[in-house]
């Protein structure tokens, strides 16, 4: 498609998630040149984004992962480029990819995130108060990782202390949230528009990096079992979250139920998983998409 333009597809990265990128970098090269877009992978990890000029590129397809992909560096640096890109922009990513900072944002726009703490490294924690004042079981995640890295639960002081410091190998700032043990959905976002939900089963005590990419047990339910209410409900959740973080072309808003049944938002993905197993191309499908037709239409709201 001459539409377009010659197409890097920015992939891999110095991330903890170089390798998911790599591999969802693969599948979007792979399904953009079966759609005639001359698409060509890029990898900023062994080049000089000032190459992406030098080599005529016209845009760029962005599935780089984690920090400096996903968190508003790339977007910036292409954005200084005067180069068109896929996905939101520097703002939006970098609220999305703070855990804290996306919740905190919710919150003052009224939606319903599950009861949470904030703890800094360096800062003493008191175990078992914090415990007792978020239900006695929590789940601890690293402010800015993704893919569920660095992601442990905890319903003991132990735990808790354990859950902490395998957190603050990757982040300063972690969020300890009350465990939710309803259902847990995703909702994929294109062209700011709700794709079909998926609920995500697991026989993991959560939907962690292993069960992401490697477990071969791991179920996905689209549709989702909802009744066409609540299916609306979520996909409407899922736009005004994704709009309050200034959102922009795809994503993937994740959300879980607490024990009452009520839908709790988790966070924000502004550059979603596009490997095999990754959840936006299954949502797409359920809707008809083939994975070349949804790369496509990604490309068609790139923006600069």
């Amino acid at each position: 498609m001459s539409e377009f333009g010659k197409v890097a597809v920015l992939q891999g990265g110095d991330s903890a998630e170089r390798d998911v990128s790599l591999r969802s970098g693969a599948a979007v090269v792979s399904a953009l040149r079966s759609a005639g877009v001359d698409a060509h992978p890029f990898d900023p990890a062994h080049y000089p984004l000032a190459e992406l000029k030098e080599q005529g590129f016209a845009r760029a397809f962005n599935v780089l992962h984690g920090r400096g992909g996903e968190d508003g560096t790339i977007q910036g640096a292409l954005h200084y480029l005067n180069m068109p890109y896929t996905g939101s922009g520097v703002l939006a990513c970098a609220l999305a990819m703070d855990k804290v900072k996306t919740k905190q944002v919710w919150q003052a726009a009224g939606l319903p995130v599950a009861p949470s703490i904030v703890a800094r490294r360096g800062q003493p924690v008191q175990y078992a108060n914090l415990l007792r004042e978020l239900g006695g079981k929590v789940m601890v995640k690293p402010a800015q990782e993704g893919s569920s890295i660095g992601m442990s639960s905890a319903a003991s002081a132990q735990e808790l202390e354990q859950a902490l410091e395998l957190a603050f190998q990757f982040d300063n700032e972690v969020l300890i949230e009350s465990w939710l043990s309803g259902p847990e959905y995703t909702v994929a976002l294109l062209g700011n528009k709700a794709l079909p939900a998926i609920r995500l089963e697991t026989t993991h005590e959560f939907y962690d990096y292993d069960a992401k990419y490697q477990a071969s047990d791991t179920q996905y339910h689209c549709p989702a079992g909802l009744s066409d209410v609540e299916e609306r409900a979520l996909q409407q959740l899922a736009e005004v979250a994704f709009r309050g973080l200034g959102g922009e072309g795809w994503g993937r808003i994740d959300v879980m139920c607490d024990k009452q049944g009520h839908f709790r938002l988790l966070e924000a993905n502004m550059v979603p998983g596009m490997t095999e197993k990754s959840l936006v191309p299954m949502a797409a499908q359920a809707q008809g998409m083939s994975f070349a037709q949804l790369v496509v239409a990604i490309l068609r709201h790139s923006e600069s």
